[in-house]
Protein backbone atom coordinates (compact mmCIF):
# COMPACT_ATOMS: atom_id res chain seq x y z
CA UNK A 1 0.00 0.00 0.00
CA UNK A 2 1.61 3.72 -0.92
CA UNK A 3 2.65 5.73 1.95
CA UNK A 4 0.04 8.16 1.18
CA UNK A 5 -2.71 5.60 1.69
CA UNK A 6 -1.46 4.75 4.95
CA UNK A 7 -0.87 8.61 6.39
CA UNK A 8 -4.60 9.12 5.27
CA UNK A 9 -5.89 6.22 7.08
CA UNK A 10 -3.77 6.60 10.40
CA UNK A 11 -4.88 10.55 10.62
CA UNK A 12 -8.14 10.33 12.40
CA UNK A 13 -6.28 8.34 15.56
CA UNK A 14 -3.96 11.39 15.78
CA UNK A 15 -6.20 14.48 15.22
CA UNK A 16 -9.81 13.73 16.26
CA UNK A 17 -11.15 16.60 16.20
CA UNK A 18 -11.68 17.20 12.25
CA UNK A 19 -13.62 13.89 11.80
CA UNK A 20 -15.64 15.24 8.28
CA UNK A 21 -12.00 16.04 6.45
CA UNK A 22 -10.71 12.73 7.82
CA UNK A 23 -13.72 10.82 7.18
CA UNK A 24 -13.39 11.78 3.82
CA UNK A 25 -9.82 10.91 3.67
CA UNK A 26 -11.17 7.52 5.08
CA UNK A 27 -13.79 7.52 1.94
CA UNK A 28 -10.80 8.30 -0.43
CA UNK A 29 -8.93 5.67 0.95
CA UNK A 30 -11.18 2.88 0.77
CA UNK A 31 -11.79 4.20 -3.07
CA UNK A 32 -8.47 3.99 -3.95
CA UNK A 33 -8.10 0.55 -2.11
CA UNK A 34 -9.28 -1.77 -5.22
CA UNK A 35 -7.42 0.16 -7.59
CA UNK A 36 -4.10 -0.89 -5.71
CA UNK A 37 -5.41 -4.35 -5.74
CA UNK A 38 -5.84 -4.06 -9.57
CA UNK A 39 -2.37 -3.30 -9.59
CA UNK A 40 -0.53 -5.15 -7.36
CA UNK A 41 -1.84 -8.19 -9.40
CA UNK A 42 -1.15 -6.28 -12.08
CA UNK A 43 2.52 -6.07 -10.79
CA UNK A 44 2.37 -9.62 -9.62
CA UNK A 45 1.08 -10.94 -12.89
CA UNK A 46 4.11 -9.18 -14.45
CA UNK A 47 6.29 -10.96 -11.98
CA UNK A 48 5.24 -14.07 -12.96
CA UNK A 49 5.75 -13.67 -16.99
CA UNK A 50 9.08 -12.64 -16.21
CA UNK A 51 9.53 -15.50 -13.78
CA UNK A 52 8.10 -17.71 -17.18
CA UNK A 53 10.89 -16.38 -19.25
CA UNK A 54 13.36 -17.38 -16.77
CA UNK A 55 16.76 -19.54 -17.30
CA UNK A 56 18.42 -22.00 -20.27
CA UNK A 57 22.05 -21.16 -22.13
CA UNK A 58 21.62 -19.71 -25.40
CA UNK A 59 24.05 -21.37 -27.55
CA UNK A 60 24.97 -18.61 -30.34
CA UNK A 61 26.91 -19.68 -33.59
CA UNK A 62 29.25 -16.71 -34.09
CA UNK A 63 31.95 -16.20 -36.99
CA UNK A 64 35.33 -15.16 -36.41
CA UNK A 65 37.43 -15.21 -33.05
CA UNK A 66 39.19 -12.06 -32.44
CA UNK A 67 42.45 -11.59 -31.13
CA UNK A 68 41.09 -9.92 -27.65
CA UNK A 69 37.12 -9.58 -26.10
CA UNK A 70 37.47 -5.65 -27.03
CA UNK A 71 38.80 -3.28 -29.32
CA UNK A 72 37.84 -1.45 -32.87
CA UNK A 73 37.10 -4.76 -34.69
CA UNK A 74 33.33 -5.27 -35.66
CA UNK A 75 33.58 -8.56 -34.04
CA UNK A 76 34.47 -7.51 -30.51
CA UNK A 77 31.62 -4.83 -30.72
CA UNK A 78 29.56 -7.67 -31.20
CA UNK A 79 30.62 -9.33 -27.56
CA UNK A 80 31.37 -5.92 -25.94
CA UNK A 81 27.86 -5.51 -26.05
CA UNK A 82 27.08 -8.29 -24.09
CA UNK A 83 29.50 -7.52 -20.64
CA UNK A 84 29.29 -3.42 -20.97
CA UNK A 85 27.16 -0.39 -20.35
CA UNK A 86 27.49 2.80 -22.82
CA UNK A 87 26.80 6.42 -21.41
CA UNK A 88 23.75 6.99 -23.61
CA UNK A 89 21.71 4.63 -26.54
CA UNK A 90 20.85 5.50 -29.87
CA UNK A 91 17.86 4.43 -31.70
CA UNK A 92 16.66 3.28 -35.18
CA UNK A 93 15.81 6.64 -36.24
CA UNK A 94 19.02 8.15 -34.60
CA UNK A 95 17.35 9.62 -31.44
CA UNK A 96 20.37 9.67 -28.61
CA UNK A 97 18.54 8.07 -25.08
CA UNK A 98 19.64 7.26 -21.60
CA UNK A 99 21.70 4.31 -20.98
CA UNK A 100 24.18 5.14 -17.98
CA UNK A 101 23.36 8.92 -18.37
CA UNK A 102 19.76 9.45 -17.51
CA UNK A 103 20.28 12.74 -18.68
CA UNK A 104 22.67 15.52 -19.81
CA UNK A 105 22.98 19.22 -21.16
CA UNK A 106 25.08 21.19 -23.84
CA UNK A 107 26.28 24.61 -22.96
CA UNK A 108 25.92 27.48 -25.36
CA UNK A 109 29.26 27.15 -27.03
CA UNK A 110 28.75 23.18 -27.46
CA UNK A 111 32.15 22.73 -25.88
CA UNK A 112 30.57 21.35 -22.62
CA UNK A 113 28.59 18.12 -22.16
CA UNK A 114 27.21 17.90 -18.59
CA UNK A 115 25.77 14.04 -17.99
CA UNK A 116 24.18 13.12 -14.81
CA UNK A 117 24.78 9.41 -14.17
CA UNK A 118 22.35 6.64 -12.93
CA UNK A 119 23.06 5.55 -8.98
CA UNK A 120 23.52 2.54 -7.46
CA UNK A 121 25.42 0.75 -10.82
CA UNK A 122 28.54 -1.59 -10.09
CA UNK A 123 30.67 -2.78 -12.66
CA UNK A 124 30.66 -6.75 -11.75
CA UNK A 125 33.80 -6.35 -9.43
CA UNK A 126 31.96 -4.73 -7.51
CA UNK A 127 33.53 -0.84 -8.23
CA UNK A 128 31.23 1.67 -8.51
CA UNK A 129 29.94 3.31 -12.20
CA UNK A 130 30.24 6.31 -11.23
CA UNK A 131 31.30 10.01 -12.55
CA UNK A 132 34.78 8.99 -11.86
CA UNK A 133 35.05 5.61 -13.60
CA UNK A 134 33.56 7.29 -16.60
CA UNK A 135 36.02 9.95 -16.94
CA UNK A 136 39.14 7.19 -16.22
CA UNK A 137 38.10 5.73 -19.42
CA UNK A 138 36.96 8.09 -21.65
CA UNK A 139 40.59 9.93 -21.02
CA UNK A 140 42.36 6.51 -21.26
CA UNK A 141 40.99 6.13 -24.52
CA UNK A 142 42.63 9.28 -25.48
CA UNK A 143 45.53 8.66 -23.64
CA UNK A 144 49.33 6.99 -25.57
CA UNK A 145 48.56 4.17 -22.92
CA UNK A 146 48.29 0.89 -24.91
CA UNK A 147 45.99 -0.56 -22.39
CA UNK A 148 43.96 2.16 -22.36
CA UNK A 149 43.66 3.93 -25.93
CA UNK A 150 40.62 2.78 -27.90
CA UNK A 151 41.13 2.18 -31.18
CA UNK A 152 37.36 3.48 -32.18
CA UNK A 153 37.18 6.50 -30.17
CA UNK A 154 40.74 8.25 -30.44
CA UNK A 155 40.53 8.71 -34.19
CA UNK A 156 36.92 10.26 -33.85
CA UNK A 157 37.57 12.41 -30.49
CA UNK A 158 41.59 13.51 -30.94
CA UNK A 159 41.27 17.05 -32.53
CA UNK A 160 38.47 17.99 -30.50
CA UNK A 161 38.44 16.06 -26.36
CA UNK A 162 40.01 18.30 -24.19
CA UNK A 163 39.04 16.31 -20.79
CA UNK A 164 36.91 14.25 -19.22
CA UNK A 165 36.06 14.82 -15.32
CA UNK A 166 33.70 13.84 -12.19
CA UNK A 167 33.02 17.45 -11.08
CA UNK A 168 30.38 15.53 -8.27
CA UNK A 169 29.84 12.02 -7.65
CA UNK A 170 27.24 10.84 -10.28
CA UNK A 171 27.69 13.98 -12.89
CA UNK A 172 30.64 13.77 -15.63
CA UNK A 173 31.85 16.61 -17.58
CA UNK A 174 33.22 16.36 -21.04
CA UNK A 175 35.40 18.92 -22.29
CA UNK A 176 35.91 19.48 -26.36
CA UNK A 177 37.98 22.06 -27.18
CA UNK A 178 35.95 22.63 -30.59
CA UNK A 179 32.36 21.46 -31.50
CA UNK A 180 31.96 18.05 -32.21
CA UNK A 181 28.23 17.43 -32.89
CA UNK A 182 28.79 13.48 -33.51
CA UNK A 183 30.10 12.89 -29.79
CA UNK A 184 26.99 11.33 -28.32
CA UNK A 185 26.58 9.32 -31.56
CA UNK A 186 30.35 7.76 -31.11
CA UNK A 187 29.75 7.19 -27.27
CA UNK A 188 26.86 5.18 -28.32
CA UNK A 189 28.52 2.40 -30.08
CA UNK A 190 29.47 -0.63 -28.50
CA UNK A 191 33.24 -0.37 -28.89
CA UNK A 192 32.66 2.59 -26.20
CA UNK A 193 30.91 0.77 -23.53
CA UNK A 194 32.51 1.70 -20.00
CA UNK A 195 34.85 -0.75 -18.44
CA UNK A 196 35.91 -1.02 -14.63
CA UNK A 197 39.06 1.41 -13.81
CA UNK A 198 40.11 -1.33 -11.51
CA UNK A 199 40.24 -4.06 -13.54
CA UNK A 200 41.67 -2.12 -16.39
CA UNK A 201 44.76 -1.95 -14.12
CA UNK A 202 45.43 -5.01 -14.79
CA UNK A 203 46.74 -4.46 -18.47
CA UNK A 204 45.74 -5.36 -21.39
CA UNK A 205 46.58 -9.04 -21.26
CA UNK A 206 44.44 -9.84 -18.77
CA UNK A 207 41.36 -6.96 -19.73
CA UNK A 208 41.42 -8.97 -23.10
CA UNK A 209 41.18 -12.45 -21.96
CA UNK A 210 38.26 -11.20 -19.10
CA UNK A 211 37.09 -7.88 -19.44
CA UNK A 212 35.07 -6.76 -16.87
CA UNK A 213 31.86 -4.41 -17.14
CA UNK A 214 28.63 -3.47 -15.90
CA UNK A 215 26.49 -5.49 -18.08
CA UNK A 216 23.70 -7.89 -18.63
CA UNK A 217 26.08 -10.46 -18.65
CA UNK A 218 29.88 -12.00 -17.27
CA UNK A 219 32.65 -13.03 -19.24
CA UNK A 220 32.94 -16.51 -17.63
CA UNK A 221 35.67 -18.15 -19.64
CA UNK A 222 37.14 -17.61 -23.48
CA UNK A 223 38.27 -21.00 -24.43
CA UNK A 224 40.16 -19.81 -27.23
CA UNK A 225 39.70 -21.44 -30.25
CA UNK A 226 36.12 -23.04 -29.33
CA UNK A 227 33.88 -19.86 -27.29
CA UNK A 228 33.35 -17.34 -24.90
CA UNK A 229 31.04 -18.54 -21.72
CA UNK A 230 28.95 -15.54 -20.93
CA UNK A 231 27.10 -16.33 -17.34
CA UNK A 232 24.25 -13.58 -16.06
CA UNK A 233 24.58 -10.94 -14.28
CA UNK A 234 22.08 -11.42 -11.62
CA UNK A 235 22.58 -7.44 -9.93
CA UNK A 236 21.96 -6.06 -13.15
CA UNK A 237 19.94 -2.94 -13.03
CA UNK A 238 21.02 -0.44 -16.03
CA UNK A 239 19.43 -1.01 -19.07
CA UNK A 240 19.18 1.11 -22.17
CA UNK A 241 16.12 3.13 -22.89
CA UNK A 242 16.25 0.99 -26.04
CA UNK A 243 15.24 -2.82 -24.18
CA UNK A 244 12.14 -4.11 -23.37
CA UNK A 245 12.24 -5.12 -19.75
CA UNK A 246 13.72 -4.15 -16.62
CA UNK A 247 16.44 -6.10 -14.51
CA UNK A 248 18.74 -8.94 -14.98
CA UNK A 249 18.78 -11.40 -18.22
CA UNK A 250 16.12 -13.39 -18.41
CA UNK A 251 18.89 -16.43 -19.77
CA UNK A 252 21.16 -17.81 -17.43
CA UNK A 253 24.17 -17.17 -20.35
CA UNK A 254 25.46 -17.15 -23.34
CA UNK A 255 27.92 -19.94 -25.15
CA UNK A 256 29.54 -17.82 -27.89
CA UNK A 257 30.97 -20.41 -30.27
CA UNK A 258 32.96 -20.04 -33.04
CA UNK A 259 32.28 -21.67 -35.83
CA UNK A 260 34.13 -20.02 -39.24
CA UNK A 261 32.83 -21.83 -41.99
CA UNK A 262 29.18 -20.60 -43.02
CA UNK A 263 27.58 -23.47 -43.75
CA UNK A 264 29.35 -25.68 -40.34
CA UNK A 265 27.46 -22.38 -38.68
CA UNK A 266 24.06 -23.03 -40.43
CA UNK A 267 24.51 -26.38 -40.07
CA UNK A 268 24.65 -26.49 -36.48
CA UNK A 269 21.12 -24.28 -36.51
CA UNK A 270 19.24 -27.29 -38.99
CA UNK A 271 20.82 -29.64 -36.22
CA UNK A 272 19.45 -28.04 -33.33
CA UNK A 273 23.19 -27.42 -31.99
CA UNK A 274 22.92 -23.85 -32.23
CA UNK A 275 19.81 -21.72 -31.04
CA UNK A 276 20.88 -18.79 -33.03
CA UNK A 277 23.67 -17.87 -35.68
CA UNK A 278 25.03 -15.41 -37.53
CA UNK A 279 25.17 -14.57 -41.42
CA UNK A 280 22.80 -16.62 -43.00
CA UNK A 281 24.45 -18.18 -46.41
CA UNK A 282 22.79 -17.04 -49.38
CA UNK A 283 21.98 -20.51 -50.61
CA UNK A 284 20.24 -20.80 -47.36
CA UNK A 285 18.12 -17.21 -47.39
CA UNK A 286 15.09 -19.04 -48.60
CA UNK A 287 15.34 -21.90 -46.15
CA UNK A 288 16.26 -20.07 -43.35
CA UNK A 289 13.19 -17.77 -43.72
CA UNK A 290 11.06 -20.58 -43.92
CA UNK A 291 12.35 -22.16 -40.95
CA UNK A 292 13.39 -19.81 -38.71
CA UNK A 293 13.58 -16.29 -37.17
CA UNK A 294 15.57 -14.16 -39.04
CA UNK A 295 17.04 -10.51 -38.37
CA UNK A 296 18.59 -8.07 -40.56
CA UNK A 297 19.74 -5.15 -39.90
CA UNK A 298 22.57 -2.98 -42.81
CA UNK A 299 24.59 -0.99 -40.75
CA UNK A 300 25.90 2.14 -41.10
CA UNK A 301 28.89 4.06 -42.31
CA UNK A 302 30.34 2.85 -45.20
CA UNK A 303 29.33 0.14 -47.28
CA UNK A 304 31.98 -2.45 -48.21
CA UNK A 305 33.69 -1.06 -50.64
CA UNK A 306 36.59 -1.30 -52.73
CA UNK A 307 39.21 1.75 -51.45
CA UNK A 308 41.62 2.37 -54.58
CA UNK A 309 45.12 3.90 -53.94
CA UNK A 310 45.00 7.06 -54.77
CA UNK A 311 48.48 8.16 -53.89
CA UNK A 312 50.35 6.68 -57.04
CA UNK A 313 49.84 4.89 -60.69
CA UNK A 314 47.57 3.97 -61.92
CA UNK A 315 44.90 5.50 -59.49
CA UNK A 316 46.59 8.44 -59.06
CA UNK A 317 44.81 10.12 -61.84
CA UNK A 318 40.63 9.77 -61.33
CA UNK A 319 40.44 9.00 -65.06
CA UNK A 320 41.68 5.50 -64.46
CA UNK A 321 39.88 5.43 -61.18
CA UNK A 322 36.39 6.30 -62.63
CA UNK A 323 37.60 3.66 -65.89
CA UNK A 324 38.00 0.78 -63.25
CA UNK A 325 34.42 1.74 -61.44
CA UNK A 326 33.07 1.29 -65.05
CA UNK A 327 35.14 -1.62 -66.50
CA UNK A 328 33.09 -4.73 -64.23
CA UNK A 329 29.04 -5.14 -63.99
CA UNK A 330 29.56 -5.12 -60.27
CA UNK A 331 25.95 -5.05 -59.58
CA UNK A 332 25.20 -8.06 -61.29
CA UNK A 333 28.76 -9.64 -59.88
CA UNK A 334 27.21 -9.21 -56.51
CA UNK A 335 23.25 -10.25 -57.40
CA UNK A 336 24.49 -13.59 -58.96
CA UNK A 337 27.34 -14.38 -56.33
CA UNK A 338 25.21 -13.45 -52.71
CA UNK A 339 21.76 -15.58 -55.26
CA UNK A 340 19.88 -11.95 -54.73
CA UNK A 341 20.10 -12.29 -50.82
CA UNK A 342 22.62 -9.03 -50.67
CA UNK A 343 22.20 -5.95 -52.25
CA UNK A 344 24.95 -4.32 -54.61
CA UNK A 345 25.68 -0.65 -53.14
CA UNK A 346 27.26 1.41 -55.44
CA UNK A 347 27.76 4.49 -53.35
CA UNK A 348 31.39 3.72 -51.93
CA UNK A 349 31.18 6.76 -49.53
CA UNK A 350 28.33 5.96 -47.92
CA UNK A 351 26.04 3.29 -46.35
CA UNK A 352 22.32 3.17 -47.34
CA UNK A 353 21.40 3.05 -43.82
CA UNK A 354 23.45 6.68 -43.08
CA UNK A 355 20.47 9.26 -42.50
CA UNK A 356 23.07 11.25 -44.81
CA UNK A 357 22.59 9.00 -47.92
CA UNK A 358 21.67 9.92 -51.09
CA UNK A 359 19.83 7.58 -52.41
CA UNK A 360 20.80 8.20 -56.66
CA UNK A 361 24.21 7.49 -55.38
CA UNK A 362 23.72 4.23 -54.89
CA UNK A 363 23.68 3.42 -58.68
CA UNK A 364 27.13 5.34 -59.50
CA UNK A 365 28.83 4.29 -62.36
CA UNK A 366 27.15 0.97 -63.89
CA UNK A 367 29.04 -1.29 -66.36
CA UNK A 368 29.74 0.42 -69.51
CA UNK A 369 33.06 -0.78 -70.63
CA UNK A 370 33.23 1.44 -73.61
CA UNK A 371 33.44 4.49 -71.39
CA UNK A 372 36.08 2.49 -69.41
CA UNK A 373 37.94 2.37 -72.66
CA UNK A 374 37.37 6.06 -73.55
CA UNK A 375 38.85 7.25 -70.21
CA UNK A 376 41.56 4.86 -70.77
CA UNK A 377 42.61 6.38 -73.65
CA UNK A 378 42.38 9.90 -71.96
CA UNK A 379 44.11 9.31 -69.42
CA UNK A 380 47.52 7.58 -71.32
CA UNK A 381 47.11 4.18 -71.46
CA UNK A 382 46.78 3.56 -75.04
CA UNK A 383 49.40 0.86 -75.57
CA UNK A 384 48.42 -3.03 -75.39
CA UNK A 385 50.79 -6.23 -74.50
CA UNK A 386 50.66 -9.51 -75.80
CA UNK A 387 47.68 -10.52 -73.05
CA UNK A 388 45.77 -7.30 -73.85
CA UNK A 389 46.65 -5.47 -70.69
CA UNK A 390 47.33 -2.29 -71.66
CA UNK A 391 50.77 -0.21 -71.10
CA UNK A 392 51.81 3.42 -70.15
CA UNK A 393 55.81 4.19 -70.46
CA UNK A 394 56.30 0.89 -70.39
CA UNK A 395 54.35 -0.88 -67.40
CA UNK A 396 51.14 -2.55 -67.13
CA UNK A 397 47.86 -1.34 -65.98
CA UNK A 398 48.34 -4.03 -63.08
CA UNK A 399 45.89 -3.91 -60.27
CA UNK A 400 46.43 -5.89 -57.05
CA UNK A 401 43.04 -6.01 -54.72
CA UNK A 402 43.85 -7.08 -51.08
CA UNK A 403 41.22 -8.83 -49.11
CA UNK A 404 40.59 -10.64 -46.03
CA UNK A 405 37.49 -13.75 -44.87
CA UNK A 406 37.42 -10.92 -42.11
CA UNK A 407 35.61 -8.68 -44.26
CA UNK A 408 34.63 -10.72 -47.08
CA UNK A 409 31.80 -13.26 -46.92
CA UNK A 410 32.90 -16.57 -48.93
CA UNK A 411 30.23 -15.93 -51.73
CA UNK A 412 32.18 -12.50 -51.95
CA UNK A 413 35.08 -13.83 -53.89
CA UNK A 414 33.52 -15.29 -56.74
CA UNK A 415 32.01 -11.60 -56.97
CA UNK A 416 35.59 -10.27 -56.86
CA UNK A 417 36.47 -12.93 -59.66
CA UNK A 418 33.93 -11.64 -62.11
CA UNK A 419 35.46 -8.11 -61.91
CA UNK A 420 38.48 -9.37 -62.26
CA UNK A 421 37.78 -11.42 -65.70
CA UNK A 422 35.49 -8.62 -66.58
CA UNK A 423 37.98 -5.28 -66.30
CA UNK A 424 40.87 -6.74 -68.36
CA UNK A 425 38.26 -6.42 -71.30
CA UNK A 426 39.21 -2.75 -70.64
CA UNK A 427 42.72 -3.37 -69.97
CA UNK A 428 43.01 -4.20 -66.25
CA UNK A 429 45.79 -6.85 -64.92
CA UNK A 430 43.41 -7.81 -61.86
CA UNK A 431 45.05 -10.19 -59.32
CA UNK A 432 43.27 -10.91 -56.22
CA UNK A 433 45.78 -11.12 -52.86
CA UNK A 434 43.74 -13.19 -50.26
CA UNK A 435 44.79 -12.82 -47.35
CA UNK A 436 44.33 -14.84 -43.53
CA UNK A 437 42.75 -12.76 -40.33
CA UNK A 438 45.91 -12.89 -38.58
CA UNK A 439 48.16 -11.49 -41.61
CA UNK A 440 45.64 -9.14 -42.56
CA UNK A 441 45.63 -7.49 -39.29
CA UNK A 442 49.17 -7.71 -39.31
CA UNK A 443 49.56 -5.28 -41.99
CA UNK A 444 50.21 -8.48 -44.93
CA UNK A 445 49.60 -7.30 -48.32
CA UNK A 446 48.57 -3.63 -46.98
CA UNK A 447 51.53 -1.51 -47.36
CA UNK A 448 52.12 1.09 -49.27
CA UNK A 449 53.11 -0.84 -52.07
CA UNK A 450 51.29 -4.06 -51.85
CA UNK A 451 47.89 -3.18 -53.01
CA UNK A 452 45.81 -0.96 -55.49
CA UNK A 453 42.96 -1.78 -54.47
CA UNK A 454 41.82 -2.92 -50.67
CA UNK A 455 38.36 -4.15 -49.82
CA UNK A 456 37.59 -2.96 -46.62
CA UNK A 457 34.81 -0.91 -44.75
CA UNK A 458 34.30 1.18 -41.20
CA UNK A 459 31.06 1.18 -39.09
CA UNK A 460 29.55 4.14 -37.43
CA UNK A 461 25.93 5.72 -37.23
CA UNK A 462 26.33 7.79 -40.24
CA UNK A 463 28.19 10.19 -41.92
CA UNK A 464 30.84 11.29 -38.90
CA UNK A 465 32.68 7.90 -40.73
CA UNK A 466 34.10 10.55 -43.28
CA UNK A 467 36.35 11.91 -40.00
CA UNK A 468 38.12 8.17 -39.97
CA UNK A 469 38.47 7.53 -43.70
CA UNK A 470 39.07 10.94 -45.19
CA UNK A 471 41.04 12.96 -43.07
CA UNK A 472 44.35 13.87 -44.87
CA UNK A 473 48.00 12.89 -43.51
CA UNK A 474 48.30 16.68 -41.54
CA UNK A 475 51.24 17.51 -39.92
CA UNK A 476 53.52 14.36 -39.71
CA UNK A 477 50.83 12.43 -38.93
CA UNK A 478 49.51 9.51 -40.58
CA UNK A 479 45.79 8.62 -41.41
CA UNK A 480 46.53 4.63 -41.13
CA UNK A 481 42.19 4.60 -41.57
CA UNK A 482 42.60 5.86 -45.04
CA UNK A 483 43.55 3.12 -47.21
CA UNK A 484 43.01 4.90 -50.42
CA UNK A 485 45.69 7.31 -49.29
CA UNK A 486 43.22 9.96 -51.07
CA UNK A 487 43.62 14.05 -49.92
CA UNK A 488 41.49 16.40 -50.47
CA UNK A 489 42.00 19.28 -48.32
CA UNK A 490 38.78 21.05 -49.53
CA UNK A 491 36.67 18.34 -48.61
CA UNK A 492 38.31 18.18 -45.39
CA UNK A 493 37.21 21.26 -44.57
CA UNK A 494 33.67 20.45 -45.54
CA UNK A 495 33.83 17.51 -43.30
CA UNK A 496 34.87 19.65 -40.50
CA UNK A 497 32.17 22.51 -41.21
CA UNK A 498 29.46 19.64 -41.20
CA UNK A 499 31.15 18.15 -37.31
CA UNK A 500 30.64 21.33 -35.82
CA UNK A 501 27.04 22.39 -37.14
CA UNK A 502 24.29 21.67 -34.75
CA UNK A 503 22.29 22.56 -37.49
CA UNK A 504 20.24 19.70 -38.91
CA UNK A 505 19.81 20.57 -41.91
CA UNK A 506 23.03 22.40 -42.34
CA UNK A 507 25.11 19.80 -41.36
CA UNK A 508 23.22 17.40 -43.79
CA UNK A 509 23.66 19.48 -46.51
CA UNK A 510 27.35 19.86 -45.99
CA UNK A 511 27.79 16.03 -45.48
CA UNK A 512 25.85 15.22 -48.89
CA UNK A 513 27.98 18.02 -50.40
CA UNK A 514 31.22 16.00 -49.08
CA UNK A 515 29.59 12.51 -50.38
CA UNK A 516 29.00 13.78 -53.57
CA UNK A 517 32.26 14.72 -53.89
CA UNK A 518 33.62 11.52 -53.15
CA UNK A 519 31.75 9.50 -55.37
CA UNK A 520 32.40 11.87 -58.22
CA UNK A 521 36.25 11.24 -57.27
CA UNK A 522 36.09 7.65 -57.14
CA UNK A 523 38.62 7.05 -54.12
CA UNK A 524 36.65 4.16 -53.05
CA UNK A 525 33.94 2.19 -55.72
CA UNK A 526 31.04 0.65 -53.91
CA UNK A 527 30.52 -3.07 -53.85
CA UNK A 528 27.72 -4.01 -51.44
CA UNK A 529 25.71 -3.64 -48.33
CA UNK A 530 27.49 -4.77 -45.22
CA UNK A 531 24.82 -6.51 -43.59
CA UNK A 532 24.28 -8.19 -39.97
CA UNK A 533 21.50 -11.23 -40.21
CA UNK A 534 20.61 -13.76 -37.74
CA UNK A 535 18.42 -16.56 -37.78
CA UNK A 536 17.09 -18.10 -34.51
CA UNK A 537 15.01 -21.09 -33.43
CA UNK A 538 11.32 -20.48 -33.25
CA UNK A 539 11.33 -20.84 -29.36
CA UNK A 540 14.06 -18.20 -28.92
CA UNK A 541 12.40 -15.17 -28.79
CA UNK A 542 13.06 -11.16 -28.46
CA UNK A 543 16.87 -11.14 -29.85
CA UNK A 544 17.10 -7.92 -31.43
CA UNK A 545 19.67 -6.13 -33.26
CA UNK A 546 21.45 -2.75 -32.26
CA UNK A 547 20.50 -0.37 -34.58
CA UNK A 548 23.36 1.86 -33.62
CA UNK A 549 25.35 1.34 -36.15
CA UNK A 550 26.89 -2.27 -36.12
CA UNK A 551 24.14 -4.09 -35.23
CA UNK A 552 25.14 -6.41 -33.05
CA UNK A 553 22.76 -9.12 -31.67
CA UNK A 554 21.77 -7.91 -27.83
CA UNK A 555 20.85 -11.40 -26.07
CA UNK A 556 19.41 -8.97 -22.59
CA UNK A 557 15.65 -9.67 -23.60
CA UNK A 558 15.89 -12.61 -25.13
CA UNK A 559 13.66 -15.59 -23.58
CA UNK A 560 12.92 -19.72 -24.29
CA UNK A 561 9.29 -21.06 -24.71
CA UNK A 562 9.32 -24.58 -24.08
CA UNK A 563 12.66 -26.39 -23.69
CA UNK A 564 15.37 -24.38 -22.24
Amino acid sequence: MPPSVVRSLSVPLERPRRRKRNAASIGLALAVLPQIGVMAAALAQEGLADSAKRGGIIRYGHFQEPPCLFGGWVQQWYLQRQYSDNLVARTQDGQIVPWLATSWSISDDKKIYTFEIKPNVKFTDGTPVDAQAIADNINGWLSDSPDLRNPTAAPYLTDSFESASATAPLRLRITLRTPFQPLLNVLSQSSQGILSPTALKRGLAANCEKPVGSGPFIVEKWNHGKDVIFRRNPDYNSPPATAQHQGPAYVDGIDWRFFPDQTVRYGSLLTGESDTAYDIPSVAWKDANSRFTVLRHITGGTPLRLALYSARPPFDDVLVRRAFAYSADRKAAIESSFLGSLPFEGNGALSQSSPEYIKELGQSYPYDIGKANRLLDQAGWTEHNGQGIRLKNGKPLLVRISYSSSFLKPDGEQALQVIQQQAKAAGFDVRLQPTNQADFFAGRNLGPNDYEVALLYWVAPGAEIFRISWKPDLNGQLNRFNPSRYHDLTLWDVIQKAEQSFDGAERTALYQQAERKLVENAPAVGFAVLDVTLAAQLNLKDIWLDRGSVGEPVFYDAYFTGRK
